[in-house]
């Protein structure tokens, strides 16, 4: 897994993203289905219900293209964690999990902060 530091610009994106465009393709469009039950509709639904919190940008191992990372409920009553890139501002999804429990206490203490 990768390590990330958070960005205050990420927190408002999130916060006053309310029309997210998504890119999918045939591979990512499958991959988290498939490995870890994690279907689109649910990605999406992370964004849709503004309950996510940000945490952060990928800084390890570092990659050519940006990489972001929120944790938050879907509308399957999980939290899931997504790392996401955005292009030409939409965003497109390159893992999806369903939120270890390190994931899903950092949730719930951040949420309880914000």
């Amino acid at each position: 897994m990768g390590q990330f530091e958070f960005i205050a610009w990420l927190y408002y994106w999130l916060i006053q993203a309310q029309n997210v465009e998504f890119e999918w393709d045939a591979g990512n469009l499958s991959k988290s289905a498939v490995k870890h039950g994690v279907l689109p509709d649910e990605v999406e639904s992370v964004f849709y219900i503004g309950m996510a919190i940000p945490i952060g940008r990928q800084i390890s191992p570092q990659v050519r293209e940006e990489r972001l990372c929120i944790v938050g409920p879907s509308t399957e009553g999980r939290i899931v964690s997504i790392v996401f890139t955005i292009r030409e501002g939409r965003v497109r999804a390159i893992s999806t999990r369903v939120a270890n429990q390190k994931e899903k206490r950092l949730y719930e203490n951040l949420r309880k902060e914000t």
